[in-house]
């Protein structure tokens, strides 16, 4: 149910519209980056009432966010990414949102998505990390 209205989101504020992440890789439109930028907005604020409230789960475990530390590979698997979703004008995220709206060649996109994931499983033992 989470996830049905989570798409009826993505599809009405019209994040998944191919002309709006193109209009956002283009530096046009403040549309892409106003909804980015008020999930990060509410991801921040979230984990700062996980961290200060000590959140528990439903089974009443403590939540326990790990310290990340900086790595390169994160920055080239975003340049990548980011490459993608410029390209396909879909990010991984809404692809069944889409898929749901009618717009079926977007299963190439999710094919080539589950491929990209499954060669990175295959291969990670061989990339530095």
């Amino acid at each position: 149910m989470v996830g049905l209205l989570f798409g009826i989101i993505l599809v009405k504020s019209e994040a998944i519209s191919w002309f709006r992440i193109q209009e956002m890789f283009r530096f046009q439109s403040f549309h892409m980056y106003g909804i980015i930028g008020s999930a990060i907005f509410v991801g921040i604020i979230s984990v700062q009432i996980i961290k200060r409230f000590k959140v528990k789960t439903l089974y009443n475990e403590l939540v326990v966010i790990p310290v990340k530390t900086f790595h390169w590979g994160n920055v080239y698997g975003g340049l990548i990414f980011g490459l993608g979703w410029a390209i396909t004008g879909a990010c991984p995220g809404p692809l069944f949102a889409e898929i749901g709206s009618g717009f079926f060649v977007i299963l190439v996109t999710l094919l080539s998505a589950i491929a990209g994931t499954w060669l990175y499983g295959f291969m990670k033992e061989k990339l530095p990390h």
